[in-house]
C-alpha cells in the first residue's frame, strides 16, 4: 500500500481492532455469570458450589501464553489469521461454557478456551493498532484497551437480561455466536503493519543518549533491569482491579446490601469508570509520560482502595466511590502500559514483548482473586484484603521513582562513554 493509503488504513484497523475487543472483554463480565452457574452446577452435582472465581482466575492466568505464543506467530502470519483463530477458540468456548455440567468442564470450556482466546485476539489486536501510531502510542493504547473495558458495560446488562428469560445455559451460547459473527466480519479489516512504518511527517524521538531508536526483542527486554520494575508495576497496579473486578456483584450485595439488579449495575460501572481511565491516562501519558501519569494512578488506587476499606461503616457512598476509583485506576494502567512497553523497548518486537509484559497482570489476576476469597474466608471480611491492596498501591508508586532512576541511569552511561572515549583520544 502507499504511506497515504496506510495513513487513512490505519483508522479502519483501529476501528476493527475495537470492535473485536468489545467482545473478547466480555471475559470481564464474569461476575454476573458467577453466581447463576454456581447455582445451576450446585443443582446438577448435589454438590453446594458458593464460589467459582477460580474459573476467572484462570481464563486470567492462561492469557499470556497465546499472548506471547500469537505474537510471535503473529510475526510470522499476519495478524488476521491469529484474530480469526483466537477469536474462534474464544466463542466456541463460551458456547461450550453453556454445556457444561461440571466445574471441571467449566474450566476447560471458560477457563481455557475464553482465556486462551482471549490472549491470542487481544495481544494481537493491541500491539498491531499501537504500531500504526507511533504517533500516538498512549491513546491508542487506550482506546483499543477501553473498547475491552466497555463490553464490561454492556455485557453484564445484555447477560443479566438472557439469564432472566432464557436461563443462565442459553445466554452462554447467544453470547459466544454473536462473539463469533462480529469477529468473523472484522477480523479481514485487521492489516499488519509494515515495518519501520510511520506517518509522514512524523519522526521518532531518541530513546537513547546517543540519538539511536531502541528496538530490543524479548531477549533484550529481559536483560534490561527496568523490565522487571515495569512488570512488577503492573501486578501493583492491576491487583485491586483485578480482586474487585471478579467479584463486584458479589462485593456489592455482600457490603452494600445490593440486590441482584443493583449490583449488575455496579459491575457496568465499574466497567465504564475502567473504560474511562483507559482512554484519559492513556491520552495523558502522551504528553506528561507514562511514569508520571501512573503516579497520579497509583495514589488514586491507595485512595480507592481505603475508601472500600471503611465502607462497610462509612456506607454504600463510601463503596461507590472505591469501586468507581478502583475501575479508573485499573483502566488507566491496562491502557498506559501497550505504548509504555512499545516507548522503551521498540514497536518491532511488541507483539511478543507486550505478551511477555503481560505476565504481570496475569500474576495479578490470579493472586488478586486469591488473596481476597483466603483473606475474607479467615478474616470474615474484606477489609483485610483492601488493605493489601493498599499496599501494594503503594508499592506501584515507589517503583516509579526507582524506574526513574533507572532510566537516569541508563541516559548518562553512553554520554560518560562518549566523554571518556574523547578524552582518551585527546589524550
Amino acid at each position: 500500500m502507499s504511506q497515504k493509503s496506510l495513513e487513512s488504513r490505519r483508522w479502519l484497523v483501529l476501528v476493527a481492532s475495537c470492535a473485536i475487543n468489545l467482545c473478547i472483554g466480555s471475559l470481564y463480565a464474569w461476575s454476573v455469570f458467577d453466581a447463576p452457574m454456581a447455582q445451576r452446577l450446585s443443582a446438577l452435582t448435589g454438590t453446594d458450589i458458593a464460589n467459582l472465581s477460580l474459573v476467572f482466575t484462570l481464563a486470567n492466568a492462561v492469557g499470556p501464553l497465546t499472548m506471547i505464543s500469537g505474537g510471535a506467530i503473529n510475526d510470522r502470519i499476519g495478524p488476521r489469521r491469529v484474530v480469526a483463530v483466537g477469536g474462534l477458540l474464544f466463542g466456541a468456548g463460551m458456547i461450550a461454557s453453556g454445556y457444561a455440567t461440571s466445574v471441571p468442564f467449566l474450566l476447560v470450556s471458560y477457563g481455557l478456551g475464553c482465556g486462551l482466546g482471549m490472549g491470542m485476539v487481544y495481544g494481537t489486536v493491541v500491539s498491531n493498532a499501537v504500531k500504526f501510531f507511533p504517533d500516538k502510542r498512549g491513546m491508542v493504547g487506550g482506546v483499543t484497551t477501553a473498547s475491552y473495558g466497555l463490553s464490561s458495560v454492556i455485557v453484564p446488562v445484555v447477560a443479566r437480561a438472557l439469564i432472566d428469560s432464557v436461563g443462565i445455559s442459553s445466554a452462554f451460547i447467544i453470547l459466544g455466536v454473536g462473539i463469533v459473527a462480529v469477529i468473523a466480519l472484522a477480523s479481514p479489516f485487521i492489516v499488519a503493519c509494515p515495518k519501520g512504518w510511520a506517518p509522514a511527517g512524523w519522526a521518532a524521538e531518541p530513546t537513547h543518549a546517543t540519538g539511536a531508536i531502541v528496538q530490543k526483542d524479548w531477549r533484550g527486554m529481559l536483560a534490561d533491569p527496568v523490565f522487571y520494575t515495569m512488570i512488577a508495576m503492573l501486578l501493583c497496579g492491576a491487583f485491586s482491579g483485578l480482586m474487585v473486578t471478579s467479584q463486584a456483584s458479589r462485593l456489592a450485595q455482600a457490603m452494600a446490601g445490593m440486590d441482584a439488579l443493583q449490583s449488575a449495575l455496579i459491575v457496568s460501572v465499574l466497567a465504564l469508570f475502567n473504560t474511562a481511565g483507559r482512554i484519559a491516562s492513556g491520552t495523558l501519558s502522551d504528553k506528561l509520560g507514562a511514569p508520571r501519569t501512573l503516579r497520579l494512578v497509583y495514589a488514586l488506587a491507595i485512595a480507592g482502595s481505603l475508601l472500600l476499606m471503611i465502607s462497610n461503616t462509612a456506607g454504600a457512598a463510601a463503596f461507590c466511590a472505591g469501586i468507581c476509583i478502583v475501575g479508573f485506576c485499573f483502566g488507566s494502567v491496562m491502557g498506559i502500559y501497550p505504548g509504555f512497553t512499545a516507548a522503551q523497548f521498540g514497536s518491532a518486537h511488541n507483539s511478543v514483548n507486550y505478551g511477555i509484559m503481560f505476565i504481570g497482570f496475569a500474576l495479578a489476576g490470579f493472586f488478586g482473586p486469591t488473596c481476597m476469597n483466603l483473606l475474607s474466608s479467615s478474616t470474615g471480611s474484606y477489609q483485610a484484603a483492601f488493605a493489601l491492596a493498599m499496599i501494594l498501591a503503594a508499592a506501584g508508586l515507589a517503583l516509579t521513582f526507582v524506574f526513574a532512576r533507572q532510566k537516569a541511569r541508563t541516559h548518562r552511561a553512553p554520554k560518560d562513554a562518549m566523554r571518556d572515549g574523547r578524552a582518551h583520544a585527546r589524550g
